[in-house]
């Protein structure tokens, strides 16, 4: 096959920031995706209605003149977060979901939850509303490995909390295991999966072989290549419970190349090629729409794209290493592999 038409996709996982770095990276993101899932955690995080409609309007000034990108709102879930607020938010199209940080999990979570039974209130709310949680899902106790804890968080923490609100429709986000594949596969119609571009390419060699590579570190950080094999099978198996997330994080190389460096791949510019490229490796580029355009908009209740882009298969696709912003440059995501699928239209 040497050219596919799919439907345009949407990413259900978005990270845009604000200010420069939102003028420079909301272009990358609006040139080939129709909408998105924004991250609620900025500094400070959008926790209120009157909040995602600033930052919603801060977005759409930063587009391209003509572009029809829509970002999809979410508000990030505090232990005060008042329920009424949030219903009448979603009721009014204002946000489509609400995000949940365990406090301390990731980039900008500090403002999480720490105790589950503080917010059960808001959540049995937004079951009988209809709103989707969202779910970065990972504990962030001492004494769990990073390794284990999403497959921890699924034991102690979300397989009680939909238990115990049956109704809630949830987003495991960027799931990394073999664990959390089989968990949303089986989690029935409440229960779907956002899997990232990055995940689908790399194991935690890529950041630790032959010495620290930090723009491949992540949260949740890559897994053992079990792992990275079981998230390519439940990507490209057309499976409706899955459905693309990137989570591109950018961040300036400042902020990444320190003691301290922050978590985050930036893979807005090239997803498409990349995933291209992974679903011809895997025998699955029928596949791709479902994964990349259809599965997602089903899950959240919405309709396809009408529009489509064409992947056309040629010589290698040259992307630029960087994206320049006025608070310096973020790298783009390499992911060690030529890409021959270039996005012609």
């Amino acid at each position: 096959m040497e050219k596919i038409t799919i439907r345009r996709p949407d990413d259900w996982h978005l990270h845009l920031r604000d200010g420069a770095m939102l003028q420079a990276v909301a272009p990358e993101t609006a040139r080939h995706f129709a909408r998105a899932i924004i991250m609620p955690n900025l500094v400070p995080p959008v926790v209120t209605g009157a909040e995602a409609i600033a930052y919603r309007d801060r977005i759409l000034a930063a587009l391209p003149d003509g572009s029809d990108f829509k970002p999809l709102m979410t508000l990030y879930l505090t232990e005060n977060t008042d329920a009424a607020d949030l219903v009448k938010a979603h009721r009014d199209g204002i946000i489509t979901a609400v995000k949940l940080y365990p406090a301390g999990a990731t980039t900008n979570s500090a403002s999480g939850v720490r105790d589950m039974d503080k917010v059960r209130p808001v959540l049995d709310a937004m079951a009988e509303a209809g709103v989707p949680l969202c779910v970065h899902g990972e504990v962030v106790d001492n004494d769990i490995d990073i390794f284990d804890r999403e497959a921890v968080f699924i034991d102690r923490i979300l397989d009680p909390l939909r238990r115990a609100t049956p109704g809630l429709r949830v987003i495991m986000e960027h799931i990394t295991t073999s664990q959390g594949a089989q968990y949303a596969r089986e989690g029935g119609d409440t229960l779907g999966a956002t899997i990232t571009t990055h995940h689908l390419v790399i194991n935690r060699n890529a950041i630790l072989a032959g010495g620290i590579k930090p723009h491949y570190y992540c949260l949740p950080v890559a897994k053992r290549e079990e792992h990275r094999l079981a998230l390519r099978q439940a990507a490209t198996s057309g499976d409706p419970s899955y459905f693309l997330g990137t989570d591109s994080a950018p961040h300036t190389d400042p902020a990444k190349l320190q003691p301290c460096g922050c978590a985050g791949c930036f893979t807005a510019t090239n997803t498409l090629s990349i995933l291209a490229e992974v679903f011809e490796q895997d025998g699955a580029l029928d596949k791709l729409e479902a994964f990349a355009s259809l599965n997602g908009p089903a899950f959240y209740g919405l309709p396809a794209n009408d529009a489509t882009v064409t992947l056309t298969k040629g010589t290698p696709v040259q992307y630029p290493a960087h994206i320049e912003t006025d608070d310096g440059p973020v790298t783009v995501f390499d992911p060690m592999m030529p890409l021959h699928w270039n996005v012609t239209t």
